[in-house]
């Protein structure tokens, strides 16, 4: 097994050590009829547990740090939707975190290989245009949401790592300058550009705004992070002519924006509580309700609320387990995303990576908390792991093995033909770090 024994088992205990902890105060705090309930819900939790930390070492890797923290959001996230409105596995939320721990090892098996996913860039935007085309002849009128019988697919959701990888791979395009007129452009950046508009006209038309900045936020990050490329070489005026369209876009998605966000962006939620008001206002209540420890296990009233498990998720656990606990699940989910950004040995290619997993899950996270708490108009975003959700909760697994694969990246030296074999080879980048947990 890669890494310190001794620390992988420390990591493994202090995760057992979190559940065990919540799933002791569901047993004292809780809302149950039967302790069989309680008894269900922690076996499931611990044998997922025990089960993940018997799979990972199998998975040859630098460290296993998101792994762990993946797995300690996850089991959390079923704990807490196994207790809205009393004390029962939410056993649909239980299978689509296995889903998303297997979509994990996929998202790391595909995207530890920079250079083969540069040779697959075209591919991206294929997929990008296949699912954009999806949206528009398969979810109906207007609509983000393929209905297959009991089974509701959001093929948005899928855009999501494919643009992150069209932004990544895009980087190593920006010496390649073509004179168009009067200017020096790079071609790929001219085709992020153009899907990038692409896909805010389409959320725009579908009229599902709330998740447009998640897009705006991944495609922000990957420009400044080509801006900083190596001779890549771009202009003060284009940077300023860059941020005065974009402020000026905004301006534009404001005025003009659709009667239903005008009303969002207006309300006063306590005189229209009823109405559009009136998640905002119920969450907000239950969050008061809730005050720093909750008032227990199961004990809520939200989830009567519309859209409890996902939409206002964060004011649910608020009510029920305390505004600590959800600052505590917000700040593990935010070192999940923050370690592969700050451990440097990796190539550009996965920095970059890293940085559009980051933007899409803080955006999103920024957009649920403070909707909910009526600092912004109210979007319908769900959090990361914790919202309940199959498409959500997959490809949030994912992208998480993309985190995976920026930590534990595969760097190969490039073929080496016959006639260069003579001449000196440069040293290829190799990590030279102490594997750790």
């Amino acid at each position: 097994m890669s890494g310190n024994t001794g620390s992988y088992i420390f990591s493994c205990l202090f995760v057992l050590l979190a559940h065990g902890g919540m799933l002791l105060n569901v047993f004292i705090n809780g809302n149950y009829s039967s302790i069989s309930q309680v008894i269900i819900l922690a076996g499931a939790v611990l044998i997922l547990d025990a089960a993940y930390f018997v799979a990972m070492p199998f998975f040859k890797q630098t460290t296993y740090t998101v792994d762990f923290l993946l797995i300690l959001i996850l089991n959390m996230s079923v704990i807490f939707q196994s207790c809205f409105g009393g004390v029962s596995l939410d056993v649909k939320h239980y299978i689509t975190s296995i889903v998303a721990l297997a979509a994990c090892r996929g998202g790391y098996l595909v995207c530890r290989n920079h250079k083969w996913l540069g040779q697959q860039r075209k591919f991206f935007y294929i997929g990008i245009g296949v699912l954009m085309l999806a949206i528009l002849l398969l979810t109906g009128s207007r609509s983000m949401w393929i209905s297959l019988g009991s089974i509701t697919i959001q093929p948005s959701e899928f855009i999501k790592p494919l643009f992150v990888l069209a932004c990544a791979t895009s980087i190593t395009e920006q010496q390649k300058k073509h004179k168009i007129l009067f200017f020096y452009v790079v071609y790929e950046n001219l085709a992020l550009f153009g899907l990038t508009a692409a896909i805010c006209l389409l959320q725009w038309w579908c009229r599902d705004l709330g998740s447009l900045p998640t897009f705006v936020g991944i495609y922000a990050c990957g420009f400044l992070l080509r801006i900083c490329y190596p001779k890549a070489k771009f202009s003060k005026k284009k940077l300023i002519g860059a941020g005065a369209a974009l402020l000026a876009a905004a301006v534009a998605g404001m005025r003009f924006a659709p009667a239903y966000v005008q009303d969002r962006l207006h309300v006063d939620i306590w005189s229209d509580k009823n109405g559009d008001g009136y998640q905002q206002s119920q969450a907000l209540i239950a969050i008061a309700k809730g005050g720093w420890f909750g008032k227990g296990p199961g004990y809520g009233g939200l989830h009567k609320v519309f859209a409890h498990e996902n939409d206002i998720v964060f004011a649910t656990i608020s009510e029920e387990w305390g505004l600590l606990y959800a600052l505590m699940m917000i700040f593990a989910i935010l070192i999940l995303v923050a370690v592969p950004l700050v451990n440097p040995p990796r190539s550009y290619f996965h920095g970059t990576m890293a940085a559009g997993v980051c933007a899409a899950f803080t955006v999103q996270m920024a957009l649920n908390i403070f909707g909910s708490c009526n600092m912004i108009p109210f979007t319908g975003v769900t959090i990361p792991f914790i919202s309940s959700g199959g498409s959500s909760m997959l490809i949030s697994g994912f992208m998480a093995g993309m985190l995976v694969a920026c930590q534990s990246p595969t760097m190969r030296a490039p073929a080496v033909h016959n006639h260069e074999r003579q001449q000196p080879q440069q040293p290829v980048f190799q990590q030279q770090r102490r594997p750790y947990p």
